[in-house]
């Protein structure tokens, strides 16, 4: 499996919706409420061969009320122990 992040920005009095639409499809890992300039942060994880583009596109991008989303793909994680 593969992990990965999107910043989501939401229409103004959205973020709670979108955050139940995730939650309700069932794609998504975790989800946060965030401040600053994005307002989710979302956790995903995608089979290996999963072309994680298209997954964003026809996936996550067609919620209603989502304005704008920033990718973020990782490479490694490190353990604080």
């Amino acid at each position: 499996m593969v992990p990965f992040f999107i910043q989501i920005k939401c229409q103004l009095g959205k973020s709670y919706d979108v955050a139940d639409r995730l939650a309700d499809a069932e794609i998504a890992s975790e989800i946060y409420s965030t401040a600053g300039e994005f307002d989710l942060l979302v956790k995903f994880y995608v089979e290996d061969n999963t072309d994680i583009g298209h997954f964003v596109n026809e996936k996550v991008q067609i919620i209603p009320g989502i304005q704008d989303t920033r990718t973020i793909i990782t490479f490694k994680a490190f353990s604080a122990s």
